[in-house]
């Protein structure tokens, strides 16, 4: 699982949190039930936004949830999924960027993929991913070849990019797809007005993705001479930073111009969650568990102190598995399973106890849980959290009340 919107259990609270979890779901099962049980594995925290932005403008129907079956992801437990137009797009989209992604690991010969056979195998995979997303793409009225666009200008883009390329140039195709995916969701809605300030809001939200996965990476691609945008075009972190600070308050004033039928979950996503994915990922931020680790620890337990711009205990929300850097692609790095530590259990038993956790629901639900293999305490998906999250939430400069987040202003 990757993306930069992973929202907290502590803010979303019940009813929220299970709309997020039930596109969460539908984007899963669109990919099986589309392109098979393989393509499951592109499933991604922010390929659900399309999701939960097409359902927060349609006229809510019958249509828009249906119960799935057990899962072992949900503890054996069924659950209403999202399904319809909107989880469609997310699969095509995610699919279709999956697909080039694999792709520029190949040309980057990068970990196993330096190998013939193994590359070959990956050229199949991405293949037959890119022609699953543009034929569900085009079944729900939208062209995958921007994305297909995009993707192949970045490679050029950043073979021409050195110091004094403006970051911006950098960021420009990423900004143009998720600006065309956004906007589409308003074309599934039935509300063409809103295409033009969620196309604003997608090329903004885009911006932020490659600046936040940029600065995440530089340490990890300095010491592995990989490309990155802030070491090939010398951009410092704090004009990083600007910028990010900028895209943000765009989305937040983007967003003010959308109609929304419901608009609370994708409010609190993109308006406050984003706005806590970038303080981690420039060190701004801590989790209130960490600070209070012999508290508590109840999925819904009570706030915990600090603030969510709290610097004690800055955490990146991908724990170092990037998967756009490579090390938390499929395809990026050779396996390898070494002698168990004090502590630690072997291969095969870590397996089996990764099959309890993810039986048990504990890799989604709980707040921590134990490692398989290291016996680490480990956080949930949804566990990763600044639990005060009213002390910085700038009501005056990105909505009128906030409701969404249950902090009763």
């Amino acid at each position: 699982m990757f993306g930069i919107v992973r929202p907290c259990s502590h803010r979303l609270g019940e009813g929220l949190k299970a709309q997020w979890m039930a596109h969460l779901c539908g984007l899963c099962l669109a990919l099986r039930g589309d392109h098979g049980q393989f393509a499951r594995v592109v499933t991604n925290y922010d390929g659900l936004l399309i999701s939960v932005l097409t359902e927060a403008q349609a006229e809510r129907t019958t249509g828009w949830r249906r119960t799935a079956g057990p899962c072992p992801l949900r503890g054996m437990r069924t659950a209403s999924v999202a399904q319809g137009e909107g989880a469609r797009l997310a699969a095509a989209v995610s699919l279709v960027l999956a697909s080039a992604k694999v792709r520029d690991h190949v040309a980057d010969k990068d970990g196993l993929l330096a190998r013939r056979p193994v590359a070959l195998a990956a050229r199949r995979v991405a293949a037959s991913w890119g022609r699953a997303g543009a034929r569900t793409g085009s079944d729900v009225g939208f062209d995958t070849a921007v994305l297909v666009d995009a993707v192949d200008r970045q490679v050029g883009i950043e073979a021409l990019a050195g110091p004094g390329t403006p970051l911006l140039t950098v960021t420009e195709p990423t900004e143009t797809a998720t600006a065309a995916a956004f906007a589409h969701t308003a074309v599934l809605a039935g509300r063409p007005g809103n295409a033009e300030p969620l196309a604003e809001a997608g090329r903004l939200f885009g911006r932020l993705a490659h600046l936040l996965d940029a600065v995440e990476d530089r340490e990890t691609d300095a010491a592995s001479g990989a490309w990155n945008p802030l070491t090939a075009t010398g951009t410092p972190l704090v004009e990083a930073r600007r910028l990010a600070a900028d895209a943000l308050h765009g989305i937040r004033l983007a967003l003010r111009e959308v109609e929304f039928t419901d608009g609370k979950l994708a409010h609190l996503l993109l308006a406050h969650e984003l706005g806590r994915s970038v303080d981690r990922a420039f060190g701004a931020s801590g989790c209130g568990h960490q600070a209070h680790a012999d508290g508590a620890r109840g999925a819904f337990g009570p706030p915990q102190h600090g603030g969510p711009y709290n610097p004690q205990s800055p955490q990146s929300p991908y724990d170092g598995q990037n998967p756009y850097s490579g090390g938390g692609n499929p395809f990026g790095g050779a396996p390898s399973f070494p002698p168990p530590g004090p502590g630690r259990r072997g291969f095969w038993a870590g397996c089996a106890a990764a099959i309890g956790v993810c039986c048990t629901c504990k890799v989604c639900c709980a707040d921590e849980f134990e490692g398989p293999w290291s016996r680490k305490r480990r956080e949930g998906c949804l566990g990763n959290c600044d639990c005060n999250c009213c002390e910085a939430c700038e009501i005056c400069e990105c909505c009128e009340c906030c409701s969404c987040c249950d902090c009763g202003l």
